[in-house]
């Protein structure tokens, strides 16, 4: 093989290289990323008291999942703009299977916006800020 092979496979490794760096750094940065003051952490023993009155976000979320690690800035965003109107909150299922059970959440992120202790919007999948805040909006009217 001559030279001319192996630059472009030299050239495509480093590019390869490069681009898991950053997606790894990215990744490590959205672990390090701490909760807004106005986001709450659920556990099975708060959560029905904590959604009975008014309008609440709950984010069911797990650490090894890679989606709600995607998501979980973008709840601490709608916290720190929604907070005033609604409560935004998170539940890990690893650890609070109890409530994610009764729920039946089989799939994660799933956010689920409650209004006064009933559920009124069911969102799988990781979700832009724009769509989380519409989904509030909506509930807030009714």
């Amino acid at each position: 093989m001559n030279l001319y092979f192996w630059i472009p496979v030299a050239i495509l490794l480093i590019l390869l290289i490069a681009a898991f760096y950053k997606k790894y750094k990215l990744l490590k940065n959205m672990e390090q990323t701490p909760n807004s003051a106005h986001l709450l952490e659920l556990t099975d023993a708060t959560f029905k008291k904590t959604i009975q009155k008014g309008v609440t976000l709950v984010d069911f979320w797990a650490p090894w999942c890679m989606p709600c690690k995607i998501q979980g800035p973008i709840v601490n965003e709608v916290a720190e703009l929604m907070h005033d109107k609604a409560t935004i909150t998170k539940l890990n299922i690893d650890i609070h299977k109890r409530t994610a059970s009764e729920l039946g959440i089989r799939s994660i992120p799933t956010i689920i916006i409650f209004k006064n202790g009933k559920p009124f919007t069911k969102l799988v999948g990781a979700k832009t800020k724009n769509v989380l805040t519409k989904a509030l909006n909506d509930a807030l009217k009714d």
